[in-house]
């Protein structure tokens, strides 16, 4: 649980202290989350290797995945919405959500790998 608690406040795997990521980032002013290269408080190195980080992808591309079909049968099949709108709406949750993934699935891979 106590991992689980880690990833989603985005702290240090080691001792779950300090965060990740510097900055969160801000999608509407085209700003990406920047990461730490090291923990502040245990000097853990996050990214063990060059292209440590290239299987974060795939856990992002599965947590957009798992967004898209949720916002599609709840807008389709429950609001019974018209097939353009639940595309609009699924567009516009994937760009918005795009830095919370991209902090989320880096998480994930290092809490993985940990």
């Amino acid at each position: 649980m106590n991992d689980i608690i880690g990833i989603l406040k985005g702290k240090c795997p080691n001792c779950k202290q300090a965060a990740i990521f510097e900055t969160k980032g801000n999608i509407f002013l085209l700003r990406m989350p920047v990461m730490n290269k090291r923990c502040k408080e245990c000097n853990f190195k996050f990214e063990k290797e060059t292209g440590f980080f290239f299987g974060a992808m795939f856990v992002s591309y599965a947590l957009a995945v798992a967004e898209m079909i949720v916002s599609l049968v709840l807008f389709w099949l429950i609001f019974d919405l018209q097939p353009l709108y639940v595309f609009f709406i699924i567009t516009g949750m994937a760009f918005l959500g795009s830095t919370f993934n991209f902090r989320l699935s880096r998480t994930i891979w290092i809490y993985l790998f940990y």
